[in-house]
């Protein structure tokens, strides 16, 4: 990939393109710097420059990058401001492919953000929180050029690969997709360091499912810091309800939920931050708290929802409105009122309300209702300790009426049911944890999160299977937290809850797993691509600290 990157932007589905022709490089001036280096202690001691890796070119604007414009706060730490709710929501920066093709650069960057009444210093992607929305359609191809611009980081590496560490450190997964682990693709086994620049090449499969995906870095060691900041963006593959006239016509919105925590100098820099269960201060929906949405009487939208939480789950709930799943983790459902997935016997007030954890995406239609303001909330729940719960954003409804229907019914599923017959192997996985004895007082070193009795290890592969298998696999989890499992590179068939059959089965990437003895059950294909990826807890307090194994793919 030529250093001369062309980037396909727009604002939206059916908006106006723009064309950026080459990366923007900005020197930090030595003023900002010192600035910088007086208000954080991320950049008080820098190491040399290292050398770049072959094939790549680095310079002195390579290492630090400020939000373009962006001012130096007049004091040190956090200073909370005037908050005034009910901005309207915005929503990220969208980026097309062209001609079968979306090339184009991902800056990690420390950006000054104002959110929710306070000035935060956080790592992003250029320079927002969300990252931009890239979009796609199946066949097509992603070329991206990673630009670390964080600092030097400041730690060598711990003789403990399960410490939290080299918090500057990046990669890149794209969540959900059905594509190689290996190379320059979705491989979350490479480390992108400060100040070098990585290229990214993913071919998209012309049968990849049709859906809502999205990228975060998954570097251990830095991966919890570094999504709990923000960095984290939207891939769609479009296509998957285009023979559906009523979502067709459906207005989209791209909602990114998330949760904020930060220090006293508002930033993140250190586990201590982001480990104790009652951390988060609010909830931000695209990076804002509390905004507006707006609908008109009987209007529909499609609402793309994605948990980019680096811990707790959500248990959504819209005052007065009835949220309709349509698609769950990129993959479409076969009708708008199946069941929820009930993981657990928590108490529910709302029965129309649904959860979603961090790394699930739900696709809703909404029908707004009568004029009048909602709320989008997050109720009460109890996953082990009381989830974050509060107001996301309030729906506004008003205007002329602009009646439009939902879907009467939803094409077939893209992905067959795994039959009894197709079975070739089965596996049980089990999560567990140890905790201190005084768990009112701990300290996140005091805890250790582990599968199958061992925390991770990058030189063991845990799991070997052969390529073409179609195996069953059951997920216990021991700990008296809930524990959420994902798996890379293929999706999974949920069949089976605490042991109990679903009434119809569902396709998934990411899953809560009951604690305390429960379990789940389900059913994947491992076809089409070899190599090592990894399953983990996607509480991601817990995957840091030794909860995720290797996964290897061979070929007899």
């Amino acid at each position: 990939m030529s250093e001369d990157l062309q980037t396909q932007a727009g604002n939206g589905a059916g908006g106006p393109r723009a064309t950026e022709s080459t990366v923007r490089e900005e020197r930090l001036s030595r003023r900002r710097f010192l600035t910088a280096s007086a208000t954080i202690g991320a950049v008080l001691a820098l190491p040399a420059t290292p050398a770049a890796p072959a094939g790549s070119a680095t310079t002195d604007a390579d290492l630090y990058m400020c939000m373009p414009g962006s001012a130096e706060p007049d004091t040190i730490g956090v200073q909370p401001a005037a908050f005034t709710e009910g901005a309207p929501l915005l929503e990220p920066e969208v980026r097309r492919a062209v001609n079968g093709e979306l090339r184009t650069t991902l800056r990690c960057q420390y950006a000054y953000k104002d959110i929710g009444g306070y000035q935060l210093y956080l790592r992003t992607y250029e320079a927002a929180i969300s990252g931009p929305t890239l979009r796609l359609r199946r066949g097509d191809k992603l070329r991206i050029r990673m630009v670390n611009d964080l600092p030097p980081n400041r730690d060598p590496m711990p003789a403990d690969i399960d410490q939290v560490h080299h918090l500057n450190t990046t990669n890149f997964h794209f969540h959900g997709s059905h594509i190689s682990p290996s190379g320059i693709s979705d491989n979350v086994l490479r480390a992108m360091e400060p100040g070098r620049r990585y290229d990214i090449e993913i071919a998209i499969p012309d049968d990849h499912t049709a859906g809502t995906y999205w990228y975060h870095p998954h570097n251990h060691g830095a991966a919890d810091i570094q999504v709990a900041s923000g960095m984290a963006g939207m891939i769609i593959i479009d296509g998957d309800f285009d023979g559906v006239p009523e979502i067709a016509a459906a207005r989209e919105r791209v909602m990114v939920l998330s949760t904020v925590a930060f220090d006293a100098f508002g930033m993140i820099e250190s586990l201590d931050t982001l480990f104790p269960e009652h951390a988060v201060r609010f909830q931000t929906l695209n990076g804002q708290r509390a905004p507006t949405i707006d609908m008109r009487p009987g209007e529909v939208q499609r609402w793309r929802m994605l948990h980019a939480g680096n811990q707790d789950d959500i248990f959504l709930g819209l005052q007065g409105h009835k949220l309709h799943p349509i698609a769950r983790d990129g993959i479409a459902l076969a009708r708008m009122d199946q069941p929820e997935i009930r993981t657990g016997d928590h108490v529910r007030d709302d029965p129309t309300a649904i959860l979603i954890v961090p790394g699930q995406r739900i696709d809703f239609l909404v029908q707004a209702g009568a004029p009048g303001t909602y709320e989008l909330r997050a109720l009460p729940y109890d996953q082990g300790y009381t989830a974050p719960h509060g107001l996301i954003a309030r729906l506004v409804v008003s205007g002329e009426p602009l009646p439009m229907k939902l879907p009467e019914k939803l094409p077939p599923p893209p992905l067959a049911t795994i039959r009894d017959e197709e079975i070739t192997g089965h596996r049980r996985v089990t999560f567990s944890s140890t905790a201190p004895e005084a768990p009112d007082t701990e300290h996140w070193q005091e805890y250790k999160f582990y599968i199958d009795g061992k925390r991770f290890d990058m030189n063991r592969v845990d799991q070997r299977v052969r390529l073409g298998a179609v195996e069953e696999w059951e997920i216990v989890n021991t700990h008296f937290d809930d524990h959420i499992f994902h798996i890379h590179t293929n999706p999974f068939q949920l069949i089976k809850v605490n042991g109990q059959p679903l009434a119809e089965p569902v396709w998934l990437d990411t899953v809560t797993v009951p604690r305390q003895g429960g379990s789940v059950t389900f059913r994947s294909r491992f076809l089409d691509f070899t190599g090592r990826f990894v399953l983990h807890c996607h509480m991601m307090n817990h995957e840091e600290v030794g909860m995720m194994q290797i996964v290897e793919v061979y070929k007899p």
